[in-house]
């Protein structure tokens, strides 16, 4: 075997080990079948709450160990194929083997930057906020097309994904819009999308063709469970009623179904008008309020924990995290790592891993370090 495929799958073996530390590998595969046997207990969703929170981690536990198993099988079978390749005098067969390891490296790097999401919410679910900016129907276009790429996004990975709620532009896209991300680690990974995204591109909306920069903001936190309790003042809320929009036959416009909550001391506020029944969508907009205020506690911890610069960076809301430029060059760059691309197309239909993964890397690096600091 070649010394640049000898190379290339040590450096797999070495990833897998290292993720195998991460994944505290016998306690993992332990633990997974102490869940297994629970799944199978009738008497489990007796408490639906409880059920589903067990479910979720037996569903991350098998996720990350049978990727495990698989690409160590998966290396071990590229390297007989290699071998053989090589015997035979094969090139075509090598330089298809080659890729498939240079792939695996790609995956296994990407499952050991995943092991490391182990903070308190990283494995839930997750609500998304996306708010145009300042700038009319130039900003709103680009929210439309910030949704559309998490959409996008979350299809590739398999994750379900529900409007709750949308307000819509004027002239063309949105003023605002709730999405409900449902999948394995989804607060984990899209928490590192909150912040300003800048787009920079050729107006469709401007007859002179001038080039226009717009903003839009996006704010992400977690679904919280049964588990976690959450104390609201009733006297602390003020509740609005509306007519829904969009899609929805002779229902739409015709009752005040929507449901619009505004928690006074802290300012937030949440909608909800995905159902036709007013009582529904209050408990769907209160669930949201409940989790907004769990990641409010969480960003304090998470800032406490932090060196504060890099805490600012990462995820303070209100700074710009990423530019989207599409004119005069083709180019995205993420302004907390430096990861860059040059094709934005591909970016905008969802293509967000490598950004993801480097954020989430640098900020579990910042806290790490912060940790070790104050250990010493």
């Amino acid at each position: 075997m070649s010394a640049e495929t000898e190379a290339l799958a040590e450096q797999i073996r070495q990833s897998v080990a290292l993720l195998r530390r991460h994944l505290d590998w016998d306690v993992a595969t332990t633990r997974l079948d102490e869940l297994n046997q629970r799944a199978e207990d009738p008497a489990l969703w007796n408490d639906a709450g409880a059920a589903q929170t067990m479910m979720r981690e037996r569903t991350r536990l098998a996720t990350n160990i049978d990727a495990v198993r698989r690409i160590e099988a998966e290396v071990a079978d590229t390297i007989d194929i290699v071998e053989m390749a090589e015997a035979e005098s094969d090139a075509g067969m090598v330089s298809d083997s080659i890729a498939t390891l240079k792939r695996l490296a790609d995956e296994v790097k990407l499952r050991e930057i995943e092991s490391l999401l182990s903070g308190e919410a990283d494995g839930n679910d997750c609500y998304m906020e996306i708010n145009a900016g300042a700038g009319g129907t130039e900003a709103q276009d680009w929210a439309e097309m910030l949704e559309r790429m998490y959409m996008r996004w979350a299809e590739k990975h398999g994750y379900k994904i529900e409007i709750m709620d949308t307000s819509e532009g004027e002239q063309a896209g949105i003023k605002s819009a709730t999405l409900m991300v449902s999948g394995p680690s989804a607060y984990g990974w899209l928490k590192t999308e909150a912040g300003v995204h800048r787009l920079v591109r050729i107006s469709p909306f401007d007859s002179a063709a001038r080039r226009q920069t717009s903003f839009a903001s996006v704010y992400v936190y977690p679904v919280v469970d049964d588990t976690i309790e959450i104390e609201i003042n009733p006297a602390d809320l003020k509740v609005d009623t509306y007519r829904a929009s969009g899609a929805g036959g002779q229902h739409v416009n015709k009752t005040e179904s929507a449901i619009r909550i505004t928690h006074v001391p802290s300012g937030i506020i949440v909608a909800c008008q995905t159902d036709r029944s007013q009582h529904r969508n209050r408990a769907t907009a209160m669930a949201m309020l409940k989790a907004r205020l769990y990641e409010r506690e969480l960003q304090k911890q998470e800032e406490a924990a932090a060196d504060a610069a890099s805490s600012k960076t990462d995820i303070g809301w209100g700074h710009q995290i990423r530019s989207y430029v599409l004119a005069p060059y083709q180019l995205v760059k993420d302004l907390r790592t430096n990861v860059e691309k040059g094709n934005p197309a591909a970016v905008l239909d969802g293509d967000l891993d490598e950004f993801m993964a480097a954020a989430l890397a640098a900020r579990v690096g910042a806290t790490r370090s912060e940790a070790s600091a104050a250990a010493r």
